[in-house]
């Protein structure tokens, strides 16, 4: 039998008015938590890759794998970071910017590996602007890790220069798809040092199970 931590909850036959959860509600509080402040590292871990692919990924298993997975990666962490900041005063920002970079997400892997020349049957406006479209997606998603940066910042639950980290590195990242280097590799380390911080103090949020 699994016993829920004191200090979220207490026994289901609690009084109506009072703040303890049912135990069955507190153990799932307690897995959801487990499993945001253990996904936090993946950020970290995105940023090494992202930083390896500004460098020059060659060989295997190439630049393409190699930015999917840190895409991957990243958006399991930004996935933890927002349930984490779920019961936080920032909980609609950091929804907001969650979903933002999800579509943003989305809409770079459909283009991602195209030619530039490729013409989509769907989208006609597409001849010959795959990088211009790749770019924009690259601008959405990085306008809702801004947002999630913002949450952060706001949410006065982990560091707030963490969330000023987050916020640098979507600009930086964002403006890296136009920019040379040594642009891109800052976003890369920005995003490191944010994702480095975010996963140190969210891992001491709540005691260990």
């Amino acid at each position: 039998m699994r016993v829920a931590p004191a200090w979220v909850g207490a026994a289901a036959r609690a009084e109506p008015d009072s703040h303890f959860l049912p135990v069955r509600d507190a153990i799932w509080i307690w897995s959801v938590r487990r499993y945001a402040r253990l996904a936090l590292w993946a950020l970290p871990a995105a940023a090494v890759l992202y930083g390896w692919l500004t460098l020059g990924a060659q060989g295997l298993p190439g630049p393409l794998v190699v930015g999917l997975l840190a895409g991957w990666l990243a958006l399991i962490a930004l996935i933890a970071l927002a349930g984490l900041l779920a019961g936080s005063r920032s909980r609609g920002c950091a929804l907001a910017g969650l979903l933002v970079t999800l579509a943003g997400a989305v809409l770079l892997v459909g283009f991602t590996g195209l030619p530039e020349a490729t013409v989509v049957a769907s989208a006609p406006l597409a001849d010959g602007r795959i990088d211009e479209l790749s770019t924009g997606a690259v601008a959405i998603a990085a306008s809702g890790v801004l947002l999630l940066g913002w949450a952060v910042f706001r949410s006065k639950l982990v560091n707030p220069a963490d969330g000023v980290l987050l916020m640098l590195a979507a600009v930086t990242m964002g403006a890296g798809t136009t920019m040379a280097q040594p642009v891109p590799t800052v976003g890369a380390l920005l995003l490191l040092a944010a994702g480095m911080g975010l996963a140190w103090t969210g891992g001491r949020l709540v005691p260990r199970g």
